[in-house]
């Protein structure tokens, strides 16, 4: 042993020595408790939301967990790197998704309680990871819909209820699916990805009101055209920027169509639409027009050095018109 190894081991044991025995024991168990963590037996990603999976795993003793990272990132919250520290450090806080006061009448102790009892485990790759017990993602999506019951939703939050009411009925449906399966014994033969396959067609069509319509291009460009800055990374944009929407697509269409999306879609007492226009439009007839309307748009603006020469390249191509005509809508 080296004098300086020699050295450190007899300041350790000279701390050892002043600390109770109840201190030695706790030391000890945090100790032991540290170099224990279960490990994924089997891991995968789960995807319950169009463009967004949630990595989720089996551990050792047949826990079935979520990322809690993966569930943040799914659900639209973010955490910087101090939250994920804390984490590591053994704080206790509710998820970032779930977080908001308004949020808190609708949770319940023991679900406090698990979300704040983080599961840390080891991934197949050796990583350790914190996690969330599945079986409470449906618990979750409960606290949405009940604040929204409620009357009790921000505006921003409305989406996640949205959300939470399609994941829920998307899980009862691939629920009651591998109850048959098991009573049956088809899960011996059933191909892995089955359920999978399903609960993603059934979220296809449920979101499909949610698809992105409008390409970044469209915005990028008419920024560029009115002399402001672009910030790719930004959704905030002037409100002026929905004057121009409907002016440039809405209004041009087809006659009519702008006064009756705004008639089904009103604005609330803040002056604001609780949907996008797109997401009354029908899949058939409504969005196959959109989608070749702003195809041409986009390629006038690429033409144009400006906004004026812009301007007239429109209004030859795509007029207004006053006559009234319906464009098919979704119906109520």
């Amino acid at each position: 042993m080296s004098i300086k190894s020699d050295i450190h081991s007899m300041g350790g044991k000279a701390r050892a020595e002043k600390l109770t025995k109840e201190e030695r024991s706790a030391i000890a168990r945090k100790a032991a408790s540290a170099r224990w963590i279960p490990k994924a037996t089997h891991d995968g990603d789960l995807t319950l939301i169009e463009g967004a999976s949630i990595p989720c795993a089996v551990l050792e003793d047949g826990t079935r967990v979520l990322s809690e990272r993966g569930v943040t990132k799914a659900l639209g919250g973010k955490r910087g790197g101090s939250h994920w520290r804390r984490l590591k450090e053994g704080g206790a806080e509710l998820p970032v998704y779930i977080s908001a006061p308004n949020f808190k009448p609708f949770i319940s102790k023991e679900l406090e309680s698990a979300l704040t009892t983080r599961i840390d485990y080891k991934t197949k790759m050796g990583a350790v990871a914190h996690g969330i017990p599945a079986t409470l993602l449906p618990e979750v999506c409960e606290v949405f819909l009940k604040a929204r019951d409620a009357g009790q939703l921000h505006r921003s939050q409305i989406r996640l209820a949205q959300m939470a009411d399609i994941l829920m009925r998307g899980l009862a449906r691939i629920g009651i699916v591998a109850l048959v399966d098991e009573a049956t014994g088809y899960q011996e033969i059933r191909n892995k990805e089955a359920l999978q396959a399903l609960l993603d067609a059934f979220l296809r069509k449920e979101f499909a009101a949610w698809a992105k319509r409008f390409p970044d291009e469209f915005y990028k460009e008419i920024f560029r055209l009115r002399g402001w800055e672009w910030n790719r990374l930004s959704v905030k944009r002037p409100i002026f920027v929905g004057k121009l929407t409907n002016n440039i697509v809405y209004e041009r269409l087809a006659p009519g169509v702008l006064s009756e999306l705004e008639g089904r879609n009103p604005k609330d007492e803040k002056g604001r639409r609780l949907q996008k226009h797109h997401q009354w439009l029908s899949e058939d007839i409504g969005h196959p027009a959109l989608a070749q309307h702003l195809h041409a748009v986009i390629g006038f603006m690429r033409a144009s050095l400006d906004w004026k020469q812009f301007q007239s390249l429109l209004d030859k191509a795509f007029p207004k018109r006053g006559a009234v005509v319906q464009m098919e809508l979704i119906s109520d």
